[in-house]
């Protein structure tokens, strides 16, 4: 155990608090403070430490094998909770959130397979905009939902070409060119930035799937091709 595993640890013990802040009166009844923004600042500084704990760990020559093990499960709980969180306040369709937990199941399960054949599959750049996409959906939506309550009353917004049909919508971009932006205007583009970003992440989710699919299949065929092209024998070449 060194320092960024124990940040790493930390990381996942505040999954619990996150769901327990946002799913319960706790957070008004114990600290006095609305709930959605003490869920924001939770899930911010977790996801924070994501980005210490790796640095800390090649800062100080700690990276260990547990730390490559629990880095990863605590990013997945975190988010899954919060996806998850969302999905129960109305604020994400659970068709996304099962894609993108759906992919993280199958690419944890495809490792494990690309492990026992000798293939290490690393992070590809599209997993990253993948984490950041889910990062910014989670922070705007919970944002745009500080009062309680979605800043819509209508969920067209499940797809996107149907977002104009939204009377709130509508009314914000109104408000935005005739330059009287209210509080609830604010809200509504938070939602439609956060409900963006969720957009993203599930587009990332699945190209991302692809990416590490197609790079295990080519290793797995490059490493039978050498498995079953003999090997010259010296004596002949002499």
């Amino acid at each position: 155990m060194n320092l960024p595993n124990y940040i790493t640890l930390g990381r996942i013990v505040v999954v619990p608090l996150l769901v327990v802040v946002l799913l319960t009166p706790v957070a008004e009844y114990w600290f006095g403070l609305n709930a959605y923004g003490l869920a924001i600042v939770i899930f911010v500084i977790a996801a924070l430490t994501d980005i210490v704990d790796g640095q800390l760990a090649r800062r100080r020559d700690q990276v260990s094998t547990l730390g490559k093990f629990l880095d990863p499960i605590a990013d997945k709980l975190l988010i899954s909770a919060a996806l998850i969180v969302l999905v129960e306040k109305h604020l994400a369709p659970s068709w996304a959130v099962v894609v993108i937990l759906g992919r993280e199941f199958i690419i944890t399960g495809l490792r494990s397979v690309a492990a026992s054949e000798g293939i290490v599959i690393q992070a590809q750049n599209l997993g990253k905009i993948k984490m950041w996409a889910q990062c910014v959906a989670v922070v705007s939506l919970l944002v745009a939902a500080a009062n309680g309550n979605p800043p819509v009353s209508n969920f067209g917004l499940d797809y996107p070409a149907f977002f104009w049909q939204v009377a709130e919508v509508r009314t914000a971009f109104s408000d935005l060119l005739s330059l009287h932006i209210s509080s609830n205007d604010w809200k509504v583009f938070g939602y439609l930035v956060g409900r963006g970003a969720l957009w993203l992440a599930v587009i990332t989710a699945i190209w991302s799937m692809w990416g590490y699919f197609s790079y295990f299949l080519r290793e797995n065929k490059k490493k039978r091709s050498a498995i079953d092209t003999p090997t010259a024998d010296p004596q002949n070449l002499a």
